[in-house]
């Protein structure tokens, strides 16, 4: 809706998101939604002929490639699956920040804790992708997952300041080269890795050995896409999965450290599932709503994509009474809407009672908060990520009391293609008392 101010200034015109508008768009995305063409993206492909990918892909051929894509992530029985997996990596990080704690010079500080779950969630993507460990979390990284993790986060880095020019300029711009060389590393390294999967399956069927493994496994042994196709679709997977856990998980603690309570009613509901020496496993997180709420409500306030967007390319839409035709933009900030108070009362307040069921603060509209988006272009890895938050913060909290830096540092978001701490969130991380705490819930402590 636009209406127009009148005052001693010019005129004004402003632009109102509201989440009704939001919904009617999603809900007229058509077969074959398009986000937006991310231009640079593509472009580097054609440079390279490397395939499109599932981020970049659209119409009919996107729609094959989530076909094929989708089932091995998005079906529960399928996701739970990775659990075992995805586990490891977790001991591997508790312990990790017991070794930080020791190895900080300041007693039980964890500084940068975004920079070391950025670690942890490129491992557990990896392994769940590649079916191989990457080493990130060892004391000493290896310099190629070094190199690798940097370039990820250097195309991220270039990439909303690239679009900024008009494309005849790129190749006259001398971070168009390093966004170059960042994608070039990355498909190097995930090219390596698939060709290691495809020498081990080809080994055991010249032994006449069963083949068996996970994600790339399916993918290689269905011959439903190239090789060059699963290359392109497993790297756009890969970066799609690093920065949501990351982010999500640092926001998390961070908000829980600044409010005890919130923290110890987790901390309860984790230590009732999940009692005495028990790992959190995946049929466990069914019994956590509590955890769910507070993932949930943290994407709420700090939801890893601001915000969204959809091209109208199949048919005119009607939007707020007006009609649009094909090939308009519209950008959603969902950002701005999750913190309208007309659907989320204290709009700023961390309330992950919201999303309990029967709480009457609880969100009025479904579009009040999309952070993974909606329909059929949703985001691919949702539940993979999401598993891999549930099985983390569940086993930090119960190993851990997290405290605020005593320097009491506020850390606020900033937007680099995706909405990242501003400036490193540092944190104490005190051993949990188990066994007096599991006394304490016996003797009446409810959740």
């Amino acid at each position: 809706q636009r209406t127009t101010t009148t005052a001693k200034l010019p005129p004004l015109t402003k632009l109102e998101l509201l989440n009704w508008l939001t919904e009617q768009v999603l809900r007229q995305e058509g077969r074959h939604p398009v986000r937006t063409e991310m231009p640079h993206w593509r472009k580097y492909r054609e440079l390279r002929n490397q395939a499109q990918g599932p981020l970049t892909e659209i119409g009919a051929k996107w729609q094959r490639i989530r076909s094929i894509l989708n089932p091995r992530m998005l079906k529960p029985k399928h996701v739970s699956s990775y659990a075992n997996t995805i586990n490891e990596v977790v001991t591997d990080f508790t312990e990790r920040v017991a070794w930080l704690r020791d190895t900080s010079g300041r007693g039980v500080m964890v500084n940068d804790l975004t920079a070391e779950l950025y670690k942890f969630a490129f491992e557990g993507i990896c392994s769940v992708l590649f079916e191989r460990r990457m080493g990130c979390l060892n004391e000493m990284v290896p310099e190629e997952t070094q190199k690798f993790i940097f370039s990820v986060g250097e195309m991220f880095r270039l990439s909303p300041i690239i679009v900024l020019f008009p494309q005849s300029m790129w190749p006259y711009l001398p971070f168009w080269k390093q966004f170059v060389e960042a994608w070039d590393y990355l498909f190097k390294i995930a090219e390596e890795l698939v060709q290691k999967k495809m020498e081990e399956i080809q080994e055991k069927v010249h032994l006449q050995q069963d083949v068996e493994g996970a994600y790339l496994t399916h993918l290689l042994l269905s011959e439903k896409m190239t090789v060059t196709e699963i290359l392109g679709s497993i790297t756009e997977l890969l970066l799609a999965g690093v920065d949501t856990t990351s982010n999500t998980i640092s926001w998390s603690l961070y908000l829980l450290a600044k409010d005890p309570e919130i923290q110890e009613q987790l901390y309860q509901e984790v230590i009732s599932v999940c009692p005495g020496d028990k790992v959190p496993a995946s049929d466990d997180i069914a019994r956590m709503p509590y955890l769910k709420a507070v993932i949930r409500e943290t994407l709420r306030l700090y939801p890893v994509v601001p915000g969204n967007a959809r091209l109208t390319v199949e048919n005119e839409i009607v939007v707020g009474d007006h009609l649009f035709p094909k090939k308009t933009l519209f950008h959603l900030c969902h950002y701005t809407v999750s913190y309208d108070e007309n659907i989320f009362p204290d709009p700023h307040a961390f309330l992950p009672q919201r999303w309990l069921r029967g709480t009457e603060e609880k969100s009025k509209h479904p579009f009040g908060s999309v952070p993974f988006g909606f329909g059929i272009r949703a985001c691919l890895g949702r539940r993979v990520a999401e598993l891999e938050m549930y099985l983390l913060l569940s086993r930090l909290i119960k190993h851990y009391e997290v405290r605020p830096d005593p320097a009491g540092t506020t850390v606020k978001p900033i937007t680099r293609t995706l909405l990242c701490p501003a400036k490193p969130i540092n944190l104490q991380f005190l051993d949990r008392r188990v066994q007096q705490d599991e006394q304490r819930a016996t003797a009446g402590v409810s959740l």
